[in-house]
């Protein structure tokens, strides 16, 4: 199959019938608030396929406040009313942290991702498109191999492991998958560098009719 990452993202970013384009923008320490805000509204089941446990407020409010966001990656999507519904978080490691890394890359660093989408927003694909751009983020930056883990039980992670050709191992009721990434190309460099950019500014757009209403409705 011929690598087309630029058509791919055109297609999905011109493609939808019914003009619900996802995009996903890469967070930073303004939006820590709003991804506290995110994980604490997932119910016990949510948090439990999400985290592999089902965390305690405490444990939630912690894993949030160490978020680095200037050494792992955060992807968010926001939704028309600017509300946090999905969010995306790459860590890089060490590939001695995946042993049967080894068979797959000579890289130093290999990449793991979780992700999360609040019940409001599923079924729109928002899953998928924290993946691809997470994918292509790995690419870009030089890293081969990425990794999903969660429970065999997480049929969304599933679906996005087996949609995006990912090679899956279970094991007492645990997946592991990875995918192989090809090195970066001046399509992927450009698919990535367009998506940030349109997605900056539907954040600024999103959060300016907020701070209008918001300020309206106090005017009154």
């Amino acid at each position: 199959m011929q690598d087309h990452p630029l058509r791919h993202w055109l297609n999905t970013f011109f493609g939808k019938k019914d003009g619900r384009t996802v995009l996903v923008k890469e967070l930073g320490e303004r939006d820590r608030r709003r991804v506290r805000r995110h994980f604490l509204a997932l119910d016990r089941d949510d948090r439990l396929l999400r985290f592999g446990s089902v965390l305690p407020d405490e444990q939630v409010e912690a894993y949030v406040a160490k978020l680095d966001f200037s050494r792992d990656i955060v992807f968010g999507v926001y939704s028309r009313v600017f509300q946090l519904v999905g969010v995306g978080h790459l860590a890089f490691t060490s590939r001695d942290a995946h042993p049967d890394s080894l068979h797959y890359t000579d890289k130093e660093k290999v990449a793991e991702f979780g992700v999360s989408v609040s019940k409001s927003a599923r079924g729109q694909g928002i899953g998928t498109r924290l993946f691809e751009r997470a994918a292509i983020h790995c690419r870009n930056s030089d890293v081969d191999t990425l990794y999903m883990q969660c429970l065999s039980s997480n049929r969304t992670m599933m679906h996005i492991a087996k949609k995006a050709g990912m090679e899956i191992r279970r094991d007492y009721g645990e997946a592991d998958a990875n995918l192989h990434l090809p090195p970066p190309s001046p399509g992927s460099v450009l698919a990535e560098a367009l998506e940030e950019q349109i997605a900056k500014i539907d954040y600024t757009v999103k959060a300016n009719a907020r701070a209008a209403v918001k300020w309206l409705t106090f005017r009154r």
